[in-house]
Parts: structure tokens; C-alpha cells; sequence
């Protein structure tokens, strides 16, 4: 599912996603998610490339830049072939850079496709400003937070490379590598470069399982059906393994509060999906896993994990005692 089309204010360029953006005479991809930008400059030139397989691709530092290096690479050419020119880094540019940007929107031409890439800041600004005045393409590259946009960027990573996964499979992906977008690509790339066919949640399991047990997410799930034992047992397997009590912690509380989410969207009426953030398969989880508490059981579920939070970052004399306790009183509130 590709992120949706930002609407733009009126009179300004719309804003598209890193998988919709094709070449043209001015690109501009601004945001701070890196993974996300190179995605669109690959994109650019691979369409680029489909139109004419021998397209002259240049990069430039923006920081490196030099007066009148753009106009060199730029510059009509005898037999005017297409070429694309990225310049990455923008944010750190040079005045070099964005006066030459400016004099370029002139007489930009229609055989380069300039791609200018800006990882945030207020640094170029009014050459920016000029650049989506002349009407660039504006893509955006903002972190990715959701985990409904986490399960869209696996799906589409998959599907680039012409793979199908089942639900299960991109769920546990997303709760394995989900932290780091770039560590979440590279779980895709190798799971593409080493199996073929559907993507099972066994083939995940296979290559991922120990990390989802040390995200603590296994042993949330058994906490919050009232598994207390199967709950304890996973986490003493977790420290025994290596994971700190913080990020166990910090799954439990992501659990909790994606359970409070749901309930409270049910009694308010809203979409839990659409008004906040959830991926589907999260709240059909969360509605199912619902049917067994009480609000007043999650408020002292919530009120367990709070209190184990405190203690892992130093409140507490023995961390893992205090996961091991909020544990055990998740489950006791189960039901």
C-alpha cells in the first residue's frame, strides 16, 4: 500500500511518496528518512534507465560543490542525450551550489533530469523555495514511525522484488527489524537473496525468530492472555540471551498502550486504523486479545508497567525483578 498524496497548500506543489515519483526536469526529495530518499533516487534513474538503457548518471556532494560544476554536467550535448544528475546532500551545500541552482531554473532544458536531494534545515532555503516555484516534483522522505507504514514499506520492498509474503511473515519482520527502517531493508534484501517463493512467517522465524523473542513482543503477547508462565519463561530466556530489561519493558508498554488505544477508539467511535496510526492487523489483534479485560484490569496492567519502567532506568535496585513482577501482574489482570 503506497503512502498517501500529501495534500499541498494552494498554489504549491504536491507532495508525492518515494514510490510514486518519476523523472523529470526537477526532483526534489526532502526529508530526513535516508533509506526512503535513496529509494527515490533509484527510482528516478531506474525509469530513467527503462526509457534509455545507456542514460548518463552524475552524482555530486552538495557540500563538496564547486562554482559551475552543474552547468558543466548540465550543458546541452551535441547529440542530446538524457542525463540525470543527482546532487545529494543539499542541506549542507555550498553558496556555490545555490547560485548555480538559481541561474539553472533559467533554462533548466528538457534532456536533464536534475534531482536534488534535502535531508531537512533551513540551510538553501531560497533556492528551494525557487526550485518548487518552478514547478519541481516534491517527494518526501519523512521518518517512518507508524507501524502501518512500516507493514506498507515491507510490503513494497517485497514487492520490488517481485515477492508475495503472507500478513504473518511482514508482521514479524516489522516486530523483528521494525526500530531501524534501514535494518528493516536490509532483513528484506536478504530474505529475497535467500529463499524464493511466498514469504511464510516461518521463513521469517527462521532467519529472524531470536529477534523477535529479544524485543520482549513474544513475551507481551503471553503477558496480556494471562500465560504468566509461558510470559516468565520467555523472559528468562531473553536475559539469559543478552536483551536488557529496558526494550522488554518498553514492549509491554507498547502492548498495553495499543490495547487502551483500541478500547478508547471503540467507545469514541472512531477508526483505530485511520484515526490513530494503527496497522489493520494490529487492531483486529488488539480486539480479539480485548475480549479477556476489564478497564479496570488494563488501568492496573498499565499502572504495573509504569511502575517496572521507573525501576530499569535506575529507580529500582534489580531491573530484571522488575520486568519479571509487571509481568506476572499483566497476566494476573488478564480476564
Amino acid at each position: 500500500m503506497p503512502p498517501a498524496r500529501r495534500t499541498a497548500p494552494s498554489g504549491s506543489t504536491p507532495e508525492i511518496g518515494w514510490d510514486e515519483v518519476e523523472p523529470a526536469p526537477l526532483v526534489l526529495v526532502s526529508g530526513a528518512e535516508t533509506v526512503l530518499a535513496e529509494r527515490a533516487v533509484e527510482r528516478v534513474v531506474a525509469r530513467a534507465r527503462e526509457v534509455e538503457p545507456e542514460v548518463e548518471v552524475t552524482r555530486l556532494d552538495a557540500a563538496a560543490y564547486e562554482a559551475g560544476r552543474l552547468r558543466v554536467v548540465a550543458s546541452p550535448s551535441l547529440f542530446e542525450e538524457r542525463r540525470v544528475v543527482v546532487i545529494e546532500n543539499v542541506q549542507a551545500g555550498t553558496d556555490e551550489l545555490f547560485a548555480d541552482l538559481i541561474g539553472h531554473l533559467e533554462d533548466p532544458g528538457t534532456d536533464v533530469v536534475l534531482v536534488l536531494v534535502h535531508g531537512g534545515g533551513q540551510r538553501g532555503r531560497r533556492a528551494l523555495d525557487a526550485v518548487r516555484a518552478a514547478g519541481a516534483v516534491v517527494v518526501r522522505c519523512d521518518p517512518v514511525k507508524r507501524d502501518a507504514d512500516k507493514v506498507a514499506f515491507v510490503t513494497a520492498e517485497l514487492r520490488r522484488a517481485r515477492r508475495r509474503a503472507e500478513p504473518a511473515a511482514v508482521r514479524a519482520l516489522v516486530e523483528a527489524c521494525g526500530n531501524d527502517l534501514r535494518e528493516l531493508a536490509a532483513a528484506c534484501q536478504q530474505i529475497v537473496a535467500d529463499t524464493s517463493g511466498v514469504v511464510t512467517a516461518d521463513v521469517v522465524a527462521r532467519y529472524h525468530g531470536g529477534r523477535v523473542e529479544a524485543t520482549g513482543f513474544r513475551v507481551a503477547d503471553a503477558a496480556v492472555e494471562g500465560r504468566s508462565g509461558e510470559a516468565v519463561a520467555l523472559l528468562r530466556h531473553a536475559v539469559a540471551t543478552g536483551t536488557d530489561p529496558v526494550p522488554l519493558v518498553a514492549a509491554l508498554a507498547a502492548k498495553l498502550r495499543t490495547l487502551a488505544k483500541v478500547a478508547a477508539a471503540r467507545g469514541r467511535g472512531l477508526d483505530p486504523a485511520r484515526d490513530l496510526g494503527l496497522a489493520p492487523w494490529q487492531v483486529d489483534k488488539a480486539r480479539r486479545e480485548l475480549r479477556g479485560w476489564t478497564p479496570e484490569g488494563l488501568a492496573a496492567a498499565i499502572s504495573a508497567v509504569a511502575r517496572a519502567d521507573a525501576e530499569v532506568k535506575g529507580a529500582g535496585r534489580d531491573p530484571v525483578f522488575a520486568v519479571e513482577r509487571a509481568v506476572l501482574v499483566v497476566a494476573a489482570a488478564h480476564g
